[in-house]
């Protein structure tokens, strides 16, 4: 391949990338996860919507790598993959934004912090 090409294919790739996080709802959700794991119960939560909508959300952001999972008993709790290959530019980008703990802190002043535990 190309050097021109390779160029190219990573644009396009950063594009798709930046194209993900150019949702409120998915920069958002990144946003929280740069600083605490969260499951999908407490993302339906915190942005009032459905469960197979905040599914999708989070599917689509694992696809590309920038979230990865992880098992606790029957619940699947999600994080940043640090180790993706798009996380440093994604670091970059959620530093530039407003920290989003409030959300997590109104979870559990309702009770409904980590509910699926």
């Amino acid at each position: 391949m190309s050097e021109t090409r390779k160029i190219a294919l990573e644009l396009e790739r950063s594009a798709n990338v930046l194209k993900l996080l150019g949702d409120k709802t998915r920069l958002t959700m990144m946003k929280i996860l740069d600083n605490h794991d969260a499951c999908v119960c407490e993302f339906v939560e915190i942005f009032k919507t459905s469960q197979p909508a905040i599914s999708q959300h989070v599917r689509k952001l694992k696809d590309v790598g920038m979230v990865k999972e992880t098992r606790r008993g029957q619940w699947i709790i999600y994080s940043l993959n640090k180790e993706g290959e798009f996380f440093p530019l994604v670091e970059d980008l959620l530093r530039h934004l407003p920290n989003q703990d409030y959300r997590l802190k109104e979870l559990e002043e309702q009770g409904l912090r980590i509910s699926c535990e």
